[in-house]
């Protein structure tokens, strides 16, 4: 198996191979022409020869040093010690004093780029400099952009090699995202041998697990409300053999059976809901206001549209009348007087559903506690009815139309279930 941190270090090993061979090429290209080292030690023996003798005229001295300028083309003065010029064969370059005791004892550093500077036997200096020795200011740049184009040839060249090491991991979270929201189907593409392949394969093993273990409890609740179904349905045959003086108790018994069928359907539906599964009918177009309409008349409720389209939405009809039935039911139990559904839309992208109420209102603090599994607000009564489960399924099925749902305090009293569904644009 190969290891991912071994193909990391070869890929960085490899990027630092090419940037040094990039980096060669890159000195050799501006140093062209410029690898003759002037040293003392290398060619003072040779100018000692060469060097015009002390005893010779000055025009003399000068004409052998012109001819040794025209051989080789060395611009060449010679000095006493004290930086007098002596002979001159470099066109006045070389002559000042200043110039001598600046450049005179080795390589310059402002001017020019290779001097040398090597005493006589007979007390004299000769200082030379090589042809076209004048420094030129764009030099430091060229090695400056040479290293930026080898230092973007290496990033050029690793990123591929990295990138195809993350693109595994990149695909990892995205099914691994996918799977926490519900879709259990998901599964990540095995590639390689490394330890990203091995996590992917354990990541596959586990959602198959999770899905089976989700499929089994979901099977076992479908089960579970059919037996309890039927015993249901023999105790309300029971109860309409019991006398007709015990109607109180026939309706107290009536009520709990409601109830617990109640509780039975809608842990089924949160169920199906909670683990994505895909049972229920496919999404199709819906004319919104008509449904609420339909709903409004049901319950009984007054219905308010405030806008002159006529929204669409995407989604699942029945589910769709489930949430408004939830919303109502909850406003007609807690809501304590009138209930008003108002249907409006701020913009073209979203439409809004407000049931309102002026029952008590819901406390700050438990405005989302509300919308969880089995949670009674503080003061709900047994009596009222209603097993947490109403407000659950709202959230649920509003999610997952794309939208949201959210508990807001009503002005004069009571609250408002505000629920936002994205339109669908034809």
């Amino acid at each position: 198996m190969t290891r991912l941190y071994f193909k990391i270090y070869l890929a960085v090993i490899g990027s630092i191979a090419l940037f040094a061979f990039l980096a060669g090429i890159a000195f050799l290209l501006v140093n062209n022409g410029d690898r003759f080292s002037f040293h003392p030690n290398v060619i003072g023996p040779m100018v000692q020869k060469l060097a015009p003798p002390i005893e010779a005229s000055v025009e003399s001295q000068r004409q052998q040093l012109q001819e040794l300028r025209a051989s080789t083309g060395f611009k060449i003065t010679i000095f006493d010690s004290q930086g007098k010029v002596l002979v001159d064969a470099s066109d006045g370059t070389l002559t000042s004093p200043e110039f001598f005791f600046e450049h005179g004892r080795g390589i310059g550093n402002r001017n020019y780029d290779r001097m040398v500077h090597v005493p006589l036997k007979d007390g004299r200096i000769l200082v030379a400099a090589r042809p076209g020795a004048e420094r030129s200011g764009w030099r430091g740049f060229r090695w400056i952009f040479g290293l930026l184009l080898s230092a973007l040839a290496v990033g050029i060249a690793a990123f591929p090699v990295v990138r195809r090491l993350t693109r595994r991991l990149e695909a990892l979270q995205t099914g691994v995202e996918a799977l926490g929201s519900g879709d259990l189907s998901t599964r990540v593409p095995v590639e390689g041998k490394d330890e990203v392949a091995r996590l992917a394969e354990t990541f596959n093993r586990s959602a198959d697990r999770i899905q089976a273990l989700v499929n089994a409890n979901r099977s076992l609740l479908a089960n579970a409300s059919h037996e309890l179904r039927s015993p249901l349905a023999r105790l309300r045959m029971g109860i309409e053999t019991l006398p007709e003086s015990s109607v109180a108790q026939k309706e107290e018994l009536s009520l709990n059976i409601r109830e617990l069928d109640q509780l039975i359907e809608e842990i089924l539906l949160a169920s199906r809901l909670d683990g994505g599964t895909k049972e229920s009918a496919p999404f199709e177009i819906i004319d919104l206001i008509g449904l609420v309409a339909e709903e409004c008349a049901w319950v009984d409720c007054e219905l308010n549209i405030t806008t002159d389209a006529l929204p669409m939405v995407f989604g699942d009809p029945k589910l769709l009348r489930r949430l408004l039935r939830n919303l109502t039911d909850n406003a007609a139990r807690y809501g304590g007087g009138a209930i008003s559904v108002e249907v409006s839309q701020t913009d073209a992208s979203t439409v809004t559903i407000d049931v309102c109420d002026r029952g008590p209102g819901v406390p700050e603090t438990e405005r989302l506690r509300i919308f969880e599994p089995f949670y009674r607000a503080v003061g709900a009564r047994e009596r009222d009815g209603g097993v947490g489960l109403g407000l659950a399924l709202v959230k649920q099925i509003a999610e997952r139309h794309k939208g949201s749902v959210v508990c807001l305090p009503r002005e004069g009293g009571g609250s408002v279930f505000r629920v936002v569904l994205p339109v669908h644009i034809m």
